[in-house]
């Protein structure tokens, strides 16, 4: 049947496209208010542009396809966070702290889950230029703000630090193979599999590896990461970053995770995530990349987050939609104009009828103009379409 879509992708009808729409504006506004400016990458990029600084993390979920014009391979992005850091290191080039927003459709090859789409809507706000904590704490209170404001409060943010894994792996001396499984079995906290790999590992790094998967909660964590983790400059600097962190943004509902290791062949320092109690996986999630800038031509510092706006849309307490005004067919009546006119540049929306059509199937209309005594008046519908 060819009025089928593939698998994963799903038409905005009138009412979801409303609640999106409505929902992008008002989190575009709140960047906009931050002083985070909005930028359009492309959709297509040349692929080795697009997989800048990602590793093999986007890899495998970007489409290709061969460009027509110089025979060079494309990619439909499907994260815009390289597009913006090779705007900022590329295009912008400024001295000082950038900070960008953007919003747009990507492309999966697979799906991130069994009920995903193959085409989230994401949206987000970079920071670069700025290497220190504030530069975060800024960031992840702007992720906050931002499910505030969609109606979605996160219940819990979590913050980890690749920094810690990092310093173990480097001590450990790892090879490129062991530390991918490892990274895989810490993010699912496969403590029997750990144990069994970790026999390859020495002390103190052994115990420290299998210490990871336990060390998630509450602020108490960080003491413990502190007494039991060897006491390395790195990790130090980690667990400074994090107590900052937690001190600064005392309202928020945060907590520790330094098993999280998503994205740690892109992210270099804190990493976050927030999560809702009406979603099964993060609903937002960002970090620091410093240095993703450097393959455009400037080593940057950077930090941000991103989120599906179809998710969120979804998520949101949808609240009451506002009712349409329904107007008859006038086509010559200069004062019907005036007036529809002016509750449009009201923004009110104003369905004019054609001749013959009796009611309105699009948006719900709550009120009516009715004539009276010469004068345009709006009038209340009942639900039988009648004054």
């Amino acid at each position: 049947m060819n009025w089928l879509l593939p698998e994963h992708f799903a038409d905005a009808l009138p009412s979801e496209a409303a609640q999106i729409e409505g929902l992008r504006r008002r989190l575009l506004d709140l960047f906009r208010v931050h002083g985070y400016e909005l930028v359009m990458p492309p959709l297509l990029e040349h692929l080795d542009s697009l997989l800048t600084g990602s590793g093999q993390d986007l890899k495998l979920r970007t489409f290709k396809l061969v460009d027509q014009l110089s025979g060079r391979t494309l990619g439909v992005r499907a994260d815009m966070t390289p597009q913006v850091a090779r705007i900022d290191a590329h295009l912008l080039n400024r001295q000082g702290v950038t900070r960008l927003c953007y919003c747009d459709s990507v492309l999966h090859t697979l799906p991130a889950s069994l009920t995903a789409s193959r085409e989230p809507i994401q949206i987000g706000a970079e920071l670069y230029g700025h290497a220190g904590v504030a530069a975060d704490r800024e960031v992840i209170r702007l992720m906050a703000d931002t499910l505030c404001v969609a109606r979605v409060p996160a219940a819990r943010i979590d913050l980890g630090h690749v920094g810690v894994f990092r310093a173990l792996a480097a001590v450990a001396g790892l090879d490129v193979e062991l530390e991918g499984t490892l990274l895989l079995l810490l993010q699912a906290k496969d403590v029997p599999s750990l144990r069994e790999l970790c026999v390859r590992v020495d002390e103190p790094v052994r115990s420290a590896l299998l210490g990871l998967s336990s060390l998630y909660g509450g602020g108490e964590i960080l003491a413990a990461a502190a007494r039991s983790l060897p006491a390395l400059p790195e990790i130090a600097a980690a667990l400074e970053t994090l107590q900052q962190l937690q001190a600064s943004l005392p309202d928020l509902p945060l907590s520790f995770d330094l098993a999280d290791l998503r994205g740690y062949h892109y992210h270099n320092g804190v990493v976050f995530a927030a999560y809702c109690p009406t979603f099964s996986s993060s609903i937002a999630r960002g970090g620091r990349y410093d240095g993703v800038g450097k393959a455009f031509g400037r080593d940057r510092p950077a930090t941000g987050f991103s989120m599906d706006l179809r998710e969120l849309a979804r998520l949101a307490a949808g609240g009451p939609q506002p009712g349409a005004i329904l107007a008859p067919y006038g086509a010559a009546d200069d004062a019907l104009a005036r007036v529809v006119a002016a509750l449009r540049a009201h923004g009110e929306i104003v369905v004019e009828l054609l001749p013959g059509e009796q009611s309105s199937e699009g948006p719900p209309c709550d009120r009516q103009l009715v004539e009276c005594q010469g004068r345009w008046l709006i009038e209340a519908i009942n639900r039988n379409g009648s004054p």
